[in-house]
């Protein structure tokens, strides 16, 4: 009976035997070296937690999922600072926050993103148009061509999240 590599073995084994090549993937995508770096250490990073690595028979497949939803992330995360920054810009220099406190709204812009992604889609959406385009629930559930308790449940999943996610 063949003996069972441990979980750190098997993970310093799959880091020495992909870790360039999906560097040079990730690199491709996103476009920039250092941040496909860091992309590809939080894919390692991730398999550390608790993946099953004896299982593992595609290993570049495996890794090109977890990385692609990882850039997703970082692209996601990108387009909100993008639009931070160019709604920054369009204020009166008088207006303008502080750096400190520009980068205070990044990191929450960051948390709400990240709890949303969390959601199920249509949760996530029930909030976003009751939150951003001030629809009454009635409304969203018309929309959604939801019933409207559907929608409150959904609202009520929402802002639960929102509630256990609140610094």
């Amino acid at each position: 009976m063949p003996a069972v590599r441990p979980h750190h073995e098997l993970l310093g084994s799959l880091y020495r035997d992909h870790r360039s090549w999906l560097q040079g993937w990730l690199s491709g995508r996103v476009g920039c070296r250092e941040t496909a770096a860091d992309l590809t250490q939080d894919t390692f990073v991730r398999l550390a937690a608790d993946r099953d690595l004896q299982a593992l028979r595609e290993p570049r497949a495996f890794l090109t999922t977890v990385a692609r939803g990882l850039a997703a992330n970082w692209f996601r995360r990108q387009s909100l600072e993008r639009a931070y920054l160019q709604q920054l810009a369009s204020l009166p220099e008088p207006v303008l926050p502080s750096l400190e406190e520009q980068a205070v709204v990044r990191e929450a812009l960051q948390q709400i993103d990240a709890m949303l992604d969390a959601l199920p889609r249509v949760a996530r959406q029930v909030f976003l148009l009751a939150q951003f385009e001030g629809l009454k629930q009635d409304a969203i559930a018309d929309r959604l061509g939801l019933s409207l308790s559907t929608v409150k449940r959904h609202f009520k999943r929402a802002l639960l999240e929102c509630l256990l996610h609140a610094p």
